[in-house]
């Protein structure tokens, strides 16, 4: 059953990475409303989940947030590192940015999108009503993570080719999850700071890259109204998974 429901959500992303593919002429509008789903997936959805699975505190402070700030500074570094070996090769013509952080950042919610996997097959252990509002809430979010992952990818200048790549591995991630907890359980601890530690690179793309993008030469009050859209649609599918 968590299989056959996780394959609703592998349609879900392919929808959602599809839309991205196709307003190509609204850019902006794409990039703040990307940068809105990223803000409220880290605000509503992991953070708290993180919080609740691996809230034990580290000298005063919850081992969550400490891999939520490890996570923002670690994707700095590593955009930082590829972007100045890329201009020592003379490779500035994606304004700077290196292909290779984009799939990576993909890569890591193509990850998620796995854990979202096991989150639906271990709440099916739980119960069959817990494994529905576990799928429901999983599949809703699912749009917000294909449209993400196509966008992410493409935004650091990859072939569409890569992207479209990344988008049908990110749905097939979830299939994927589920079908993995009919063999192993993930400590609960070990998820919880992974989800911190995705987080803070899920932040830092949406406020240092994905953001300023949207309103660089697009600054309309369309591209703020498409943010907060963003957020509040993350807000709503929590709230009814809730």
């Amino acid at each position: 059953m968590a299989v056959l429901v996780a394959l609703g959500a592998f349609l879900m992303t392919l929808v959602g990475g599809w839309t991205a593919q196709h307003v190509t002429d609204r850019r902006h509008l794409v990039l703040g409303l990307a940068g809105g789903l990223m803000l409220g997936v880290v605000g509503m959805d992991l953070l708290p989940e993180a919080l609740r699975a691996a809230g034990e505190a580290v000298f005063g402070v919850p081992a969550a947030l400490l891999l939520f700030v490890a996570g923002f500074l670690l994707a700095h570094l590593v955009e930082r590192l590829l972007a100045h070996r890329q201009a020592a090769h003379g490779g500035e013509e994606n304004g700077g940015r290196a292909p290779e952080v984009g799939l990576t950042a993909a890569a890591a919610m193509v990850g998620h999108s796995a854990m979202d996997g096991v989150a639906i097959g271990a709440a099916f252990q739980v119960g069959g009503g817990m494994g529905l509002a576990v799928a429901l809430a999983v599949i809703a979010h699912d749009f917000a993570d294909g449209f993400n992952t196509y966008t992410i990818t493409s935004l650091y200048g990859n072939a569409r080719r890569k992207a479209i790549t990344m988008l049908f591995a990110d749905a097939a991630a979830p299939v994927v999850g589920a079908a993995s907890t009919l063999f192993v359980t993930i400590p609960e601890k070990l998820l919880g700071g992974y989800l911190g530690l995705f987080g803070g690179v899920l932040l830092y793309l949406a406020a240092a890259e994905i953001l300023p993008e949207a309103h660089h030469e697009h600054p309309a009050r369309s591209t703020l109204l498409c943010t907060v859209a963003g957020v509040g649609f993350i807000w709503l599918v929590v709230g009814i998974a809730g």
